[in-house]
């Protein structure tokens, strides 16, 4: 039996908006990882890190959006 020695991260996902699902889904290398929002839980890293990417590039869309608005 293979021991996990995947380095662990804890992460939080902020509740969304009134209408947005309850959870997120985070795949890896056909893994796959349903993170309720709100909910403190424990993940390898790398899916901290994808999270973390996911952020990083919906703030880009954003600027990107409202400089184009204006």
């Amino acid at each position: 039996m293979k021991k996990n020695t995947e380095a662990m991260t804890t992460v939080v996902i902020p509740r969304g908006r009134k209408n947005q699902e309850n959870f997120v889904i985070v795949s890896v290398n056909g893994n796959s990882w349903k993170i309720m929002r709100g909910v403190e839980v424990e993940v390898p890293r790398y899916v901290s890190e994808v999270l973390e990417n996911a952020e990083m590039m919906a703030e880009t869309a954003r600027s990107y959006v409202d400089r184009m608005a204006n």
